[in-house]
């Protein structure tokens, strides 16, 4: 039985396929249409994971779409009723995408998909718990699901067992922590849903103690917390609810200065303030943890939403709580619900057995080397081809350990917002000028922001202050760590500004090729830990096809790219290619 999930019209439009429970594939729309945080419904996604498995949509026993439309747009409509006349130039600018598209789902399904059959509507957190829960290696488990707003719902706690999910209580619009995150992000010059993380590096550039921010002390004014981690915002501080934009005048007036414009400078200011965000996010999130165990009384507890994508409190979650066992998805965002809609509708409404444990996250497109070979032939690109494995492994150990910049372009593209060693550009952890060099002449992105470190899980804890055993969620990149202090002078370019790093482990089963070059790194240098950083520069996705990745590098510092069996080298080619993806098909 095959059941398609489908998340788009927010952002993040992303589709999952599962085969008899099982994710065969799953994407999002942006990979293809090559527009970050794309919203349109994801007609390239579904067609690639059809074309995975060579069936058609006639094959889709049932559709299950990541939100409940009409229940949203009661909400929109209570907002706009509630705010008027203020909301009244924001909800008119909304209503053509709710007439034309949103309350339009079905419809549109069937005409572009050529869709008959049934589609079930899950509501939008539920589809959050489903994303994560339904695919842990956890026979029952707390849930804490957290973002900007579903339907209504903004944080939402649970418990889950088999394949049961029951969401015990929730926040509701407009009070909800994501959107405080990401009107803060719009304070501090920032793109909202889509730069909450830039906040999240900078924050240890300030004063991470509450006694001593003075920028904390104010934004604890809006924010009501009880002890139990239920919060109300005070919306006298916001506009969200009715504007087209975030930050208020008032909230301005708090944080003594206007809206940062994109590009200037940062100032100590902007870092105290995104300090003061984090901590406060970090004391609210505890306080619910801790009622959530005590509701629950379970050592397991798995997260999705988009704040479940802050690393930085993630790797705080074991050390601070009560809980024991920790899991989350990789694509915790609106891009995973396409999963979580797909498992919730197989498992829990149609009741089947769990089967199924996410292990890895490469559940992308993939090219043969013959494709590959067709591609660069087609488009005369000088390249290298290695005669086996080994050979590769040894030439981009060595290119890494001589400071050259390597484009990494290996198997099935990565399912969520972080590359993990498929369409990854890596780089010498141990050259102190590396992050400079990435950040300016590869990446185009501010100067302060920090890159990840990939180990080997066997290595991890002799590295990082790791808890142990180490989650799989430091698999998907998703929990920042410290470096242990005898080794963060020998590895500057990934060691952050407070010492931490947000770590990658790789284990051999999850991806063959990376980790055996991180080891044959680790033989030339003494560490073997590798910067990685994703395949792209800043404001567009990740690189997904040949044409994407060598685009990539020929427009930015990248020295090589390594991909499939083919070395590629920047210097010995030119910019000029076809712009044309046909050499797959020809």
């Amino acid at each position: 039985m095959y059941i398609l999930g489908l998340s788009c019209y927010y952002h993040d439009a992303s589709a999952a396929l599962l085969k008899d429970g099982v994710i065969v594939a799953a994407a999002e729309e942006e990979r293809f249409t090559r527009k970050k945080h794309d919203t349109s419904f994801p007609i390239n996604a579904v067609n690639y994971c059809l074309k995975t498995q060579n069936i058609t949509i006639k094959d889709i026993s049932y559709i299950g779409f990541y939100e409940k439309p009409f229940l949203k747009f009661e909400r929109v409509l209570s907002q706009h009723l509630e705010m008027f006349p203020f909301s009244f130039k924001t909800f008119i600018s909304s209503l053509p995408s709710w007439l034309n598209e949103k309350l339009r789902i079905p419809k549109t399904i069937k005409k572009k998909l050529g869709y008959t059959g049934d589609i079930l509507f899950i509501e939008h957190h539920l589809a959050h718990a489903a994303s994560s829960f339904l695919v842990s290696p956890f026979k029952k488990a707390a849930i804490l699901t957290t973002d900007g707003v579903g339907e209504w719902t903004t944080t939402s706690l649970g418990i889950a067992e088999d394949n049961e999910i029951s969401l015990l209580k929730d926040i509701r619009f407009p009070h909800s922590l994501g959107l405080l995150y990401s009107t803060i992000t719009a304070y501090l010059g920032f793109s909202v849903n889509n730069s909450e993380y830039k906040v999240m590096g900078m924050a240890p550039y300030g004063t991470m103690d509450r006694q001593k921010n003075l920028y904390y002390q104010k934004l604890r004014q809006v924010i009501d917390i009880k002890e139990d981690g239920s919060y109300k915002l005070d919306m006298n501080y916001f506009i969200f609810h009715y504007a087209d934009r975030m930050p208020s005048k008032k909230l301005c007036k708090l944080l003594d200065g206007p809206i940062r414009k994109p590009e200037s400078e940062i100032t100590k200011r902007h870092k105290e303030v995104a300090a003061a965000l984090q901590l406060i996010l970090e004391e609210v999130l505890t306080k619910i943890l801790d009622h959530l165990y005590d509701i629950t009384q379970t050592p397991n507890l798995v997260l999705a939403g988009g704040v479940a994508l802050n690393c930085v409190y993630n790797g705080k979650i074991l050390q601070n709580t009560r809980f024991k066992n920790i899991w989350i998805q990789p694509n915790a965002s609106d891009g995973g619900t396409s999963i979580g809609a797909a498992s919730y509708v197989y498992h829990t409404i149609l009741g089947n057995p769990r089967n199924f444990i996410q292990k890895s996250a490469y559940l992308g497109p993939e090219f043969t080397n013959e494709e590959i070979k067709q591609f660069l032939d087609i488009n005369k690109i000088k390249c290298t081809e290695f005669k086996d494995e080994k050979e590769l492994i040894k030439a981009t150990a060595k290119l890494i350990y001589e400071s050259q910049i390597v484009g990494w372009f290996q198997g099935r593209m990565e399912w969520g917002p972080r590359a993990l060693g498929s369409r990854s550009i890596l780089s010498n952890p141990a050259d102190v000028n590396m992050q400079e060099i990435l950040n300016l002449k590869v990446k185009h992105r501010e100067k302060f922001r920090p890159f990840a470190p990939v180990v080997c899980e066997d290595d991890a804890l002799k590295y990082f202050d790791c808890d142990n055993p180490i989650p799989e969620a430091a698999d998907f990149m998703l929990m920042v760590y410290p470096i242990k202090e005898k080794w963060r002078e020998k590895i500057p370019a990934v060691t952050h500004v407070d010492g931490s790093g947000r770590l990658q482990t790789i284990r051999r089963f999850q991806n063959k090729l990376y980790y055996d070059l991180i080891k044959e790194f680790g033989k030339l240098s003494g560490i073997p830990i590798l910067i990685n950083t994703s395949f792209n520069i800043r404001g567009e996705p990740i690189v997904c096809t040949p044409y994407d990745a060598y685009k990539c590098m020929m427009g930015t510092g990248i020295d090589y790219m390594i991909i499939g069996n083919f070395l590629v080298r920047r210097n010995e080619n030119t910019k000029d290619i076809w712009d044309s993806e046909k050499y797959a098909k020809d």
